[in-house]
């Protein structure tokens, strides 16, 4: 029979999954850094998303020290990856917990051991419902709590509860929102009303208050702060209300907000005083990984107002090959839609090696991507520059927005500083 726990940890890797080199036998993770496997070499197929092993560790320490420093703890999204060798690593580094969007998400983090979790979303289905009761039934020391904001929900969850012969007291976090917004009460006495709701119902416990400041993120520091100063007093009103009227049912308060972009204007709202203890948890994901585009210069400027002596670092490129030089200054890279972010903005030309030579590409327009196709990058260059791109030259992109490269993968090799395959993880959405 096959061992669950291992194909989870040590899965087997083969030709089957987009990236592996086509004629290698089958190997399982631990034995990857044996084959001595490396980018420039062209010893993997390309395209290939890769994860750097040293920008990845510098990334862990930087964010969990972030929130050490500022008495929080972190309970970074898990839907960022959604990878249980990265959920790990996030744990052994010192997070809380892991953050999911689903019931879905949430399974394969108790199978990679999660045992306190978010769910930064609303729960109201049956077999959503169902399906989080069973985890808790099965899985010892299992914490779970997840978003509430309307009474309607509340009702659903109720009506499913009743039908039950056994089913648990959920554990549920009151979610304050934005106009124009996501999901989340708009207004101070509206989300009280929910609250007290939420507390004569037996079929939940209400454990604290969350947020997402991230929506109208600018790049304009006085607009993000004002926006996040507004949401935050209206967090802080929330659960002030909340512990005069005896409305929480916890020993200890969640409070929780931090998107990737602005986590430092929300990071000095989150421990309020009540009567209580309160544990302010931050949900920051992107930061695993980086980017090469709007986090990179977003979290520049997080850097800059907290005077950090240092920044997160990008640990995600796509690697591509240059197959056909059709007219002058383009050049056709197979890497395309279905294999890196497009959402934010286009791919960032990085670097190109020719012969196991490397050239790093300027960011200054002369190399750039102007389009993509599902399986083709279209990468315009500089007709009169010294370095003209040549079939079969290998170039590394730079992606904006990590989740939506993520989402291509079912795995990722982990490279070196030498972009020698040294580790590898695993992908499951």
């Amino acid at each position: 029979m096959p061992d669950p726990a291992q194909d989870l940890d040590d899965p087997l890797l083969g030709p089957w999954l987009k990236g592996f080199p086509p004629a290698a036998e089958p190997l399982r993770r631990s034995q990857l850094a044996r084959q001595g496997w490396r980018l420039p070499d062209g010893h993997l197929p390309f395209p290939v998303a890769v994860l750097k092993a040293s920008a990845l560790t510098h990334n862990l320490t930087w964010m969990q020290a972030f929130a050490r420093e500022r008495g929080l703890d972190l309970a970074p999204h898990g839907k960022t990856t959604m990878s249980p060798q990265l959920f790990r690593r996030q744990l052994e580094a010192g997070a809380w917990g892991i953050t999911f969007a689903s019931v879905f998400q949430l399974r394969l983090g108790v199978l990679a051991g999660v045992r306190r979790a978010l769910i930064a979303n609303q729960v109201q289905t049956a077999p959503d419902l169902a399906g989080l009761a069973r985890l808790l039934a099965q899985t010892e020391g299992l914490r779970v709590a997840f978003l509430v904001d309307s009474v309607e929900q509340l009702r659903q969850i109720e009506a499913w509860r009743a039908m039950q012969r056994q089913a648990p007291v959920f554990e549920v976090l009151l979610e304050i929102g934005v106009a124009g917004g996501r999901t989340g009460v708009r207004a101070v006495p509206s989300a009280l009303d929910l609250a007290r709701a939420l507390r004569a119902s037996p079929a939940v416990r209400l454990v604290g208050i969350e947020c997402y400041e991230g929506l109208g993120v600018s790049g304009d520091d006085a607009t993000d702060r004002a926006a996040t100063d507004a949401l935050m007093a209206d967090v802080a009103a929330v659960a002030a209300g909340c512990d005069s009227e005896g409305l929480f049912e916890a020993e200890e308060v969640l409070v929780s907000a931090g998107g990737s972009a602005l986590f430092d204007l929300v990071a000095a709202r989150l421990r309020l005083p009540l009567s209580r203890p309160v544990r302010g948890v931050l949900r920051s994901g992107c930061y695993i990984t980086h980017d090469h585009g709007h986090y990179r210069r977003l979290v520049h400027r997080v850097a800059e107002r907290c005077g950090c002596a240092d920044e997160l670092q990008p640990a995600l490129e796509v690697w591509t090959t240059v197959q056909s030089t059709p007219e002058s200054g383009l050049a056709l890279l197979t890497g395309g839609r279905r294999d890196l972010s497009f959402d934010v903005e286009l791919p960032h030309p990085l670097a190109l090696v020719r012969a196991g030579q490397r050239h790093d590409l300027a960011a200054d327009g002369r190399w750039r991507i102007r389009g993509l196709n599902d399986q083709h990058a279209h990468l315009r260059f500089d007709e009169a520059g010294a370095l003209q791109p040549q079939v079969g030259d290998l170039v590394a992109l730079g992606i904006s927005h990590p989740c939506t490269t993520f989402d291509k993968w079912h795995w990722m090799p982990v490279v070196d500083d030498d972009y020698r395959v040294v580790d590898a993880v695993t992908i499951h959405f």
